[in-house]
């Protein structure tokens, strides 16, 4: 379990194992701590879809792995048991950034937002969560 305000060296750490968001999909970790987590994806080809737009899949690993860092500071171990994910819109950036917070923690069930942003200012995608401790 990480402490309450971790180091970024301390979250990388414990996350280097999620290797389909950190190696496949090339998810950052910026910042961590109880009930907030920020993480950045610098887009390229292998992001987009056949037609031309960030792929949904990708900005729903970069949302899912925010909110994996979020609820799992210190917390009990922390797993997705529902999420739901709106797209706003493409982007024309080159940059994503996921800022997953806590709406709620509960003993065994916390709930979450996490808001998809690009580097022009844009808001991406919307997920919305329910964790089990």
């Amino acid at each position: 379990m990480l402490p309450d305000n971790p180091t970024r060296d301390q979250i990388e750490a414990v996350f280097a194992n999620d290797r389909f968001a950190t190696q496949a999909a090339g998810c950052r970790i910026v910042s961590g701590e109880r009930g907030r987590a920020v993480c950045e994806m610098e887009l390229a080809d292998v992001h987009r879809n056949a037609m031309e737009n960030v792929m949904g899949g990708a900005i729903f690993t970069l949302a899912d792995f925010a909110l994996a860092i979020c609820c799992n500071i210190g917390e009990e171990p922390t797993v997705s048991v529902d999420s739901n994910i709106s797209f706003f819109r493409t982007t024309k950036g080159t940059k994503l950034t996921a800022t997953a917070v806590c709406d709620k923690p509960g003993r065994h069930l916390g709930f979450y937002t996490v808001a998809v942003t690009d580097d022009l200012g844009k808001n991406i995608a919307r997920m919305t969560a329910t964790c089990y401790r």
